[in-house]
């Protein structure tokens, strides 16, 4: 199925298809249930351990090295995961205060270049995400259910969302890097 079709399902009905969208397609009315927001934090939780499966034990040649000029390698990629967690919980806690307009993305990624994550060690870009991760994982499982149906407005979208909305742009935000590492590493596993 392709990513649009897959994009109208979602819209339109059952909770498979979640994992075959891409952020890129998230422009439109968000309406699917919000009482799959159970499903959608677990894909998070789940995020750090399957980065880490990704990434560590590879050769630091493998993991630091751009596929061309003005491109991420893999570790800035797992960094750059890392680098938003902050972004996320701001958004949390957005909706959670009422806010009418959830925090802009730096669309140019400064925090990311600015890391220089192919010059610290894989295990300190790891426990970094996977701790930030952990801590909205545990702020997201407090939360009420009625919480997850909490409206903002998205200001690059230009449309209101709700939390479980945000969640699922999360969670294919994720798996749009781990699927740009496993490109990046093409034929390097063996």
């Amino acid at each position: 199925m392709g990513a649009s079709a897959a994009f109208r399902r979602l819209l339109t009905g059952p909770f498979e298809g979640l994992t075959e969208i891409s952020p890129r397609l998230c422009r439109g009315s968000f309406n699917f249930d919000a009482n799959l927001h159970p499903e959608l934090i677990e894909r998070l939780r789940g995020a750090p351990v399957r980065l880490d499966d990704r990434v560590r034990g590879l050769p630091d040649s493998v993991r630091t090295r751009r596929p061309r000029e003005g491109k991420w390698s893999i570790q800035e990629h797992a960094g750059h995961l890392g680098d938003l967690e902050s972004l996320w919980a701001g958004r949390v806690e957005a909706f959670l205060s009422g806010a009418a307009e959830l925090g802009a993305a730096d669309m140019t990624n400064r925090k990311t270049t600015e890391a220089d994550h192919n010059t610290v060690g894989i295990d300190e870009v790891l426990a970094a995400f996977s701790h930030e991760r952990a801590e909205l994982v545990a702020k997201l499982d407090s939360l009420d259910p009625s919480d997850f149906s909490r409206e903002s407005m998205h200001p690059r979208l230009g449309q209101t969302m709700r939390l479980v909305d945000m969640l699922l742009f999360l969670a294919e935000h994720d798996d749009y890097h781990m699927a740009t590492i496993t490109e990046l590493l093409g034929g390097e596993e063996g």
